[in-house]
């Protein structure tokens, strides 16, 4: 692999002295071949390692710190040469041999498979030499012994059914594959809006009153339902309508008054055979803010934040008769619909999205990217209106842009620098913290 396709090599290589690559190779003994990108990395790692610490460093935590991230580092380079990764995406129920029966899909279903591409190519110009991509379905584990597959990143909203976020993430964990993602519980209480909902407000988080109604127990009468009552109490405005689970904005609406809210409901369950959630409708600002863990990579080096790290602070630009941001299904999302914030401008919202983010992150045990959106009400109070466990991760293209990406230029890093922020912090909760999950990786780096 070239040091021109290989970000941990481009990184390397502004290490190297003005003598140039070949007389830089060979003063420090490394054999200049195809593999020259990992040369470069093993130069660098080596004149930013913590190896020969004198003895009154070995106690400093920052020095210790910087030691285990030099660790890191050279674990993930070994790992680029032999682990063998599988970017997972969305199986279509469709397809011959999928499924045993066809079902419903109560999550708007989507294959995901053009950004399991993105990611997957982003993974072999990182220096991952074996990176393929499979779907989700009822083969995924043959096809995975087949390939002789050590880890797995989960780009998948699911095939069919209840949770289906959630499958691919307990089917890794029956196989012993450990993966990028969520694990199952976190996953499905994520894209279970009510669940999540509630655990907000156990956790003393701001979110929305909402109610949630299912036809099982009978047509939806606010006027006499106590529960309804209990959770609006004297709300007279606006309502939100929504699946509890569910995909960019799909079948969310605003509902003007409570004598329309039956048909609402009654639409929304009709397209996802779900129950339904109403919630207030805040007509204030809407922000999104992402949050992943402490390993960032910038420019292909590694380096620990000290806490999750926030970034992709928006403000979604919504039109004069927009109340709720249009699914990216039928308008795309480019680089107009979002307004990023800045501490200048923006200093205390942005705050306050960064603590919400760190908040919700530890407090909910998470262990991978998520990303959160916020909305203000009339007071410029935030609420948060969802946790999704699964952003977009489309590399940006001219024009077009996800919301997690929209900012990193403003973080100094490059589409390549997040994915492998992912994937290191990942290597690094499995080997300091699950040891017994990752026996078959830890044979590779010797």
């Amino acid at each position: 692999m070239s040091i021109e396709n290989n970000i941990l090599g481009r990184k390397l290589n502004s290490t190297l002295p003005p003598m140039g690559l070949e007389a830089a190779v060979r003063r420090h003994h490394l054999p200049l071949d195809r593999n020259v990108g990992r040369n470069m990395m093993e130069l660098a790692f080596s004149k930013h390692s913590g190896a020969n610490l004198a003895p009154s460093q070995e106690n400093d935590p920052s020095t210790r710190r910087q030691t285990r991230v030099d660790e890191l580092q050279s674990q993930v380079m070994k790992l680029a040469e032999s682990m063998r990764i599988a970017v997972i995406f969305g199986g279509d129920k469709r397809q011959p041999g999928a499924v045993i029966n066809p079902t419903y899909n109560p999550r708007h279903w989507k294959s995901y498979e053009a950004v399991a591409e993105d990611i997957a190519a982003a993974l072999r110009r990182i220096g991952f030499r074996f990176v393929t991509t499979l779907p989700d379905d009822m083969n995924l584990g043959d096809r995975l012994r087949r390939e002789r597959v050590h880890f797995a990143w989960l780009n998948s909203g699911g095939v069919q059914g209840i949770g289906s976020v959630g499958h691919a993430a307990a089917m890794m964990e029956m196989f012993g594959i450990p993966y990028v993602g969520h694990n199952p519980l976190s996953a499905a209480t994520m894209d279970s809006k009510n669940v999540m909902k509630r655990d907000l407000m156990l956790a003393g988080l701001p979110t929305a009153p909402f109610f949630v109604w299912h036809p099982g127990r009978g047509p939806l009468d606010p006027t006499i339902d106590p529960r309804f009552r209990k959770a609006f109490e004297s709300h007279e405005g606006t309502f939100v309508v929504k699946p509890i689970s569910g995909r960019a904005s799909r079948d969310v609406s605003a509902v003007d008054s409570i004598e329309c809210l039956h048909e609402a409901v009654e639409a929304v369950h009709k397209s996802t055979g779900n129950a339904v959630l109403i919630e207030t409708y805040l007509p204030g600002r809407e922000f999104c803010v992402a949050v992943c863990g402490e390993v960032v990579a910038r420019r292909g080096q590694l380096g620990r934040m000290g806490q999750p790290f926030t970034f992709a602070a928006v403000e979604r630009a919504l039109d004069q008769d927009e109340r709720i941001f249009t699914s990216m299904d039928h308008r795309p999302i480019t680089t107009d619909r979002v307004r990023q914030l800045t501490s200048d401008s923006d200093s205390e919202v942005l705050s306050q999205l960064k603590q919400i983010a760190r908040q919700v992150y530890s407090e909910f045990d998470i262990e991978t990217l998520i990303r959160l959106d916020v909305r203000a009400d009339t007071q410029g109070r935030l609420f948060i209106l969802e946790a999704n466990p699964k952003p977009d991760l489309a590399a940006p293209t001219d024009g077009r842009v996800s919301i997690v990406c929209a900012g990193l230029q403003n973080e100094g890093m490059r589409y390549d620098d997040l994915i492998l922020s992912l994937i290191a912090d990942r290597v690094d909760v499995l080997f300091t913290q699950r040891r017994a999950v990752v026996r078959h990786l830890a044979s590779l780096l010797n």
